[in-house]
């Protein structure tokens, strides 16, 4: 929690958006995934946002649907990606993991447990899209108790006061979404999205605002610049890790993309 909210607080001072990466647990392989992480961290990604696959996840689009379908497909579970975190800190990776997942396997798992776990695997923290901000008090408890982040959601079509009360409750950053719908590559940013994000803002207080949901190219990355504390990448990330032909590629498709994004950020 601490690592997550210093890399926002560091960034700001700076003057750069801080750049969140999202990266599949288990795809196109568990042998892969610490590679891809560091491979993000060192282009220059502040943030990882690791993915547990999951059957229905409906927050997401084409694209991470067939990423955690493919890492279902090869066995990876959240106790995997929990020794994959525990990997990438014996590599040496220092950038705060962020665990993003759907309820059902996280409360499978046990909250208690999965806290503790993610605590000691190196995890910072946990994003949760079907987690409603009004039925998240025993996964605060949790969060609190092992010191960890929990990040809640902020929609176009959001009222202000349940913005209000995501923001609230977030611990490291807001998500907040830059579309309505699913995940996605999108050619441009969503009309009125600067009129929203001044609405989250007059909301939201000192919680960090992390835009996520069709952020693909510098220039989206650039247009944020001022307006957003972060920007999450996932869709454009996994279609260049899926075009590559064999593991350096991947690696070699991942560094390219994560720093045309990050240089954006300055």
């Amino acid at each position: 929690m601490k690592r997550l909210e210093q890399t926002f607080a560091d960034n700001r001072i700076k003057g750069e958006t801080t750049l969140v990466a999202y990266i599949t647990s288990g795809y196109p392989s568990l042998g892969e995934t610490v590679g891809l992480i560091a491979a993000a961290e060192q282009a220059g990604a502040d943030v990882i946002e690791l993915g547990v696959p999951f059957s229905d996840p409906l927050g997401d689009g084409p694209v991470i649907q067939a990423t955690g379908q493919a890492a279902l497909d090869t066995g990876t579970t959240t106790a995997a990606t929990l020794d994959v975190v525990a990997e990438a800190r014996a590599a040496g990776v220092e950038a705060p993991i962020v665990l993003m997942g759907y309820c059902n396997p996280f409360l499978r798992y046990g909250l208690t447990q999965l806290y503790d776990d993610a605590r000691s695997a190196g995890a910072d923290g946990f994003v949760v899209p079907d987690l409603p901000t009004r039925e998240g008090a025993e996964w605060l408890a949790n969060a609190e108790a092992s010191e960890l982040g929990q990040v809640f959601f902020a929609a176009p079509g959001s009222s202000t006061e349940r913005i209000a009360e995501s923001a609230a409750a977030s611990r490291g950053f807001l998500y907040v979404l830059a579309a309505n719908g699913v995940t996605g590559v999108r050619s441009e940013l969503a009309d009125g999205i600067d009129s929203y994000l001044e609405r989250v803002r007059s909301v939201s207080g000192d919680t960090p605002l992390a835009v996520g949901f069709g952020i693909s190219r510098p220039e989206h990355v650039a247009a944020l610049h001022g307006r957003a504390d972060g920007v999450i990448v996932g869709s454009a990330l996994l279609q260049r890790i899926g075009a590559a032909r064999d593991a350096a590629g991947r690696r070699r498709a991942t560094t390219e993309l994560i720093s045309s994004l990050k240089a954006a950020t300055r």
